[in-house]
């Protein structure tokens, strides 16, 4: 048998998709059997600066259309992106790994923020005040940018773009999305459901690269603002370099995300919670629950209880009905994710389950759950953003133990309280340093009508996604005077303008 040639990928540019033409690709892999299946070119300075052109000519026009009008266009993508989510979902499982039923929830997920920016004719009303001097009135406008642009990861290669473009496209700009070069087709499918549903061509281009192509979009003239997700030290990067140019940025890094679990606790419901939210999407997102903190005496039974429910987990190809977990992306970040386990053992914690030794599929890039006892805060597990089926447990004498540890980590993503006193979370959700907060809700994203973002370390910025936020950051304010008086009562008055 002869192994498929890798299907190459496009970019998408001006309503179509176009070849990449700097001579340099990657390669794209299916993470359940490690064969190389697609690649993708790596666009060049002159190709970012032909997109860019392209959607800068279109936002002209964008602009200028009807608030109505937008709308109609979200609502025929909304309905699409409903109708054939299963072939999306099918896609982000054969490039990323996930299993179907996560990436299913991924899109719904995104779809959320579509809905949210279809209401953009209602969201975009400024004020108004009749007569706030005599013969004037006054009254607020936001405008668009022009041209923004995101740069997105791999692990929600719908999603993120979603939380994005929807708002970014609803407010009148012209949105450029640099995806993973790791799982880039799902970006193409969105911008194909985009020209389905009328939007026109250069208001939604995708242009796939490294680092060359993420440079010359924060360095271009035309590009007013840029979002972007993924690790801290990256997203600091976009920031300084960004805001260098004098552009707005977003910029959500990395996360650290602590389930505090108090002794009065639902113990078996807290298991479950945190089983689903540590070992989802095999450990693959910036809310994935990665630190399990015991309060007092539940932690031996809370590490009995989460370890029970870990052997009737099937870990395998993502595509199968049966598999509860998938694979990694990449076998380099499987290695790196195991290396963090015998860092963690040899660091004095106790390895309860063994994602190292777990019976796994030899093909492919796949890691047993892994559950490690008597993590310390010094340990590189504790420390680091592993990515990956790592669960560790830290065991603390009190609440205020636990809530100093939390607010001592340098992230701030997100965290969540397991509790049946109504006092003592009300208590945490006010005094935690933290920018997203769950009480008995492990993995607490905001849903699409409030935003997105952490504190500290995890967000580089001043404001959040998608929401009332990402409306406001695709947008400029505006507040306009006006009066019209008789020609005929026309003086010279050098005062200040007064009021009264």
């Amino acid at each position: 048998m002869t192994t498929p040639s890798p299907t190459p990928i496009d970019h998408w540019i001006s309503g179509t998709r176009v070849p990449g033409t700097s001579g340099r690709t990657a390669p794209v892999y299916d993470p359940a059997t490690g064969t190389q299946t697609g690649e993708v070119p790596l666009a060049s300075r002159g190709e970012i600066d032909d997109a860019v052109k392209t959607a800068v000519a279109a936002a002209r026009e964008w602009r200028t259309s009807s608030l109505s009008k937008r709308a109609a266009v979200l609502f025929a993508f909304r309905e699409l992106l409903h109708a054939r989510s299963g072939e999306l979902a099918a896609i982000i499982t054969a490039e990323h790994g996930k299993v179907l039923s996560d990436a299913a929830g991924e899109i719904a997920r995104g779809l959320e923020n579509v809905e949210f920016a279809t209401g953009v004719p209602a969201l975009l009303k400024g004020g108004f005040s009749e007569q706030a001097a005599t013969g004037v009135d006054v009254y607020s406008i936001r405008q668009p940018l022009g041209v923004v642009a995101g740069i997105t990861p791999f692990n929600f290669p719908a999603m993120v773009p979603l939380w994005m473009c929807a708002n970014a496209i609803a407010c009148g700009n012209a949105f450029i999305l640099k995806p993973s070069e790791k799982d880039p087709s799902a970006a193409l499918f969105l911008a194909e459901l985009w020209k389905q549903a009328g939007l026109p061509d250069g208001i939604f281009t995708v242009i796939h690269g490294d680092k060359e192509a993420v440079d010359a979009l924060l360095d271009h003239d035309d590009i007013a603002a840029v979002s972007f997700v993924g690790s801290t030290p990256i997203a600091k990067y976009i920031y300084e370099r960004g805001t260098a140019n004098g552009k707005r940025v977003q910029a959500l890094g990395g996360a650290k995300n602590h389930a505090l679990v108090l002794p009065d606790a639902d113990v078996d419901m807290a298991a479950d919670a945190i089983v689903s939210a540590a070992y989802g999407a095999a450990g693959e997102r910036c809310m994935a629950l990665s630190v399990a903190v015991a309060v007092g005496d539940v932690g031996d039974e809370l590490v009995t209880k989460i370890s029970e429910r870990l052997p009737s987990l099937k870990v395998g190809p993502g595509a199968q009905a049966d598999t509860d977990m998938g694979p990694l992306i990449t076998r380099e970040h499987r290695d790196k994710v195991a290396g963090y386990v015998d860092a963690g053992a040899e660091a004095g914690a106790r390895v309860v389950v063994d994602g190292r030794t777990s019976d796994v599929p030899a093909d492919g890039f796949f890691l047993g759950m892994t559950l490690l006892d008597d993590v310390t805060p010094d340990m590189s597990v504790y420390r680091d953003e592993i990515f990956g089926p790592v669960l560790s447990v830290v065991r603390v004498a009190t609440y205020e133990e636990g809530l100093a540890l939390i607010n001592g980590n340098q992230y701030a993503n997100g965290t969540t309280i397991f509790t049946r006193d109504g006092g003592a979370a009300r208590r945490f959700q006010n005094e935690v340093e933290v920018g997203m907060v769950g009480i008995n809700v492990p993995i607490p994203v905001p849903v699409a009508y409030y935003s997105f973002g952490g504190w500290k370390d995890s967000l580089f910025g001043d404001t959040h996604m998608y929401g009332p936020e990402g409306l406001n950051f695709y947008t400029r304010g505006k507040v306009v005077t006006q009066r019209w008086p008789d020609p005929a009562t026309s003086t010279v008055d050098l005062g200040f303008p007064r009021t009264r």
